[in-house]
């Protein structure tokens, strides 16, 4: 059940989620790549990338914390905030390649994340297996579009390339735990719906 303490400190994560710098534990994957020279036309499309992975990463965050909100078992309400904090370092990692890339994140973050957020505390009320399919099924949709960003991204841009291959792994072992935890798979139907919803948000964060 909802309480107010709860509330108050799920609003105070989106505000940090859209206000505030993201800061990652774990290294953050390029770190160790040296930066190669690109031209300007392919700086723009690695940004603009980087950035629609930004977006999709703040997406996550508040799928994630819309789904603890609303799970009903504390074990998955675990699991899914210990996911949480992964897609916190990803925020950090794009965000921050976003702007080495001399690139702007998205102006409608805040549409991105009020739209997830909602999205995700549905998925918690009609019951934990749903909830968990609709994660695995999240990040499913979100590894294959982080392996077309692997083939579109600049050969040169092996930064980006790094971050991108340990975002995918990431959400790939989201989605597993996910269908471990007793998710359902689910209707053909709901997953053509996510997938419209994912392309519309792309193709909008490539530009804006």
């Amino acid at each position: 059940m909802l309480n107010l303490d709860r509330i108050i400190i799920e609003f105070d994560k989106g505000l940090r989620t859209l206000l505030a710098d993201a800061h990652s534990v774990r290294p953050h994957p390029d770190a160790e790549v040296m930066e190669a020279p690109l031209e300007e036309n392919e700086k723009k499309h690695s940004a603009a990338l980087m950035r629609v992975n930004h977006s999709g990463e703040i997406c996550a965050q508040a799928l994630y914390q819309g789904q603890a909100l609303t799970a009903r078992d504390p074990v998955v309400q675990k699991k899914l905030q210990q996911a949480a904090e992964e897609e916190t370092e990803h925020l950090a990692w794009t965000a921050h390649r976003v702007h080495e890339l001399g690139g702007h994140l998205s102006l409608l973050n805040p549409l991105w994340y009020t739209g997830s957020l909602v999205m995700g505390a549905f998925a918690g009320l009609i019951g934990d297996k749903w909830n968990l399919g609709f994660l695995s099924e999240t990040e499913q949709q979100v590894g294959h579009h982080l392996q077309s960003h692997l083939d579109r991204l600049p050969a040169a841009d092996e930064k980006s390339r790094a971050i991108v291959g340990k975002m995918y792994t990431d959400e790939i072992g989201h989605a597993e735990m996910a269908m471990a935890l007793g998710g359902a798979v689910l209707p053909q139907p709901a997953k053509m719906l996510m997938k419209l919803n994912g392309r519309i948000m792309t193709g909008i964060s490539y530009r804006i």
